[in-house]
């Protein structure tokens, strides 16, 4: 018999508090009335609502469903999420990780990083929620209540650390998760998301399904941002053989039977030299898979905007 108390974190006072990997296993989480308080989950949940919670440093592991925080201020969150929801909240820092548009409503002062956060069990987290590491839109926000000549919301500083908006806990009980905040290390690729571009070129790699995808993801993000790249954006998801022939135009016969064996890995890199840079790095380091990677700077921006058109159709954004 689930009690509800052990999923619940009601009226506390400058605590901190946690759950530890495997404690929430999956059920629904309430946060209420909490007042300077530190609060993790390191765990994989179905919904967490946040309400009347002032103050707080929150930290929740991958959310299977949605997070929906309700008259909370001055909050400092790093949230992993399918959908992600405010309303009358004022002053939320959110280091996110969306799979859908997040949307905020009656909100001021919002501001919003992309999720950078590691530790050893996260990852399988992240599949028992069925949330891809991929799907992050985490900077593209909707606000249902714009108010005309003001902004409700932004972006956090570029360079902005999570340890100095959620530092780590301090409890001995939530020590024994080995965390680290680098990002180098975090589970979810660091994108720039809708900030500025630094140059006019792009270009977009395609991984197909496999063993080593994600592995293959990875280690083209490290080598292409340890050269200076951006990564703008990342994507997950199925294609079927018309898909293709949007995507990838004239080579799409060669991509097609590859379609079947699942989703695809889709990266953005920004910067000059992307194209050259991407396509020397996947002939020596990936010499024996198939990658789509654009072919020149040219047709590169049409790539990327072909793919991210029909994704945005696919999740219904």
């Amino acid at each position: 018999q689930v009690d509800p108390k052990d999923y619940t974190f009601s009226g506390l006072k400058g605590e901190t508090v946690g759950r530890l990997p495997g404690k929430v296993a999956g059920q629904q989480f309430i946060i209420q009335e909490c007042e300077n308080c530190s609060i993790y989950i390191f765990d994989h949940s179905a919904t967490i609502t946040i309400d009347d919670c002032v103050n707080c440093q929150i930290f929740l592991g991958p959310i299977k469903g949605s997070v929906f925080f309700r008259d909370c201020k001055d909050c400092k969150c790093v949230v992993a999420c399918q959908q992600f929801r405010t309303r009358d909240c004022r002053k939320l820092e959110v280091f996110l990780c969306c799979a859908t548009q997040p949307v905020i409503e009656s909100s001021t002062g919002m501001k919003f990083g992309c999720f950078q956060y590691y530790y050893p069990e996260l990852a399988l987290q992240f599949k028992d929620a069925g949330l891809s590491i991929f799907n992050n839109t985490w900077s593209n926000i909707h606000d249902f209540t714009p108010v005309p000549g003001e902004n409700n919301w932004g972006l956090l500083p570029e360079n902005a650390v999570v340890q100095d908006y959620v530092p780590l806990p301090s409890s001995e009980e939530l020590k024994a998760v080995r965390i680290s905040t680098d990002a180098m290390r975090s589970i979810i690729p660091i994108t720039r998301g809708q900030r500025q571009k630094s140059s006019d070129e792009s270009c977009l790699a395609v991984f197909f399904a496999g063993d080593y995808t994600t592995a293959n993801a990875r280690k083209l993000i490290d080598e292409m941002t340890g050269k200076g790249f951006q990564l703008v954006q990342t994507k997950e998801i199925s294609m079927k053989a018309e898909d293709a022939h949007r995507v990838f135009q004239q080579c799409a016969s060669e991509f097609i039977p590859l379609l079947e064996k699942g989703p695809v890995v889709a990266l953005e890199f920004n910067g000059d030299g992307a194209v050259e840079g991407c396509r020397s790095t996947i002939n020596d380091v990936f010499s024996g898979t198939k990658v789509f990677v654009s072919e020149s700077k040219a047709s590169a921006s049409q790539d990327v905007d072909n793919f991210y058109n029909f994704a945005d159709m696919q999740m219904g954004m």
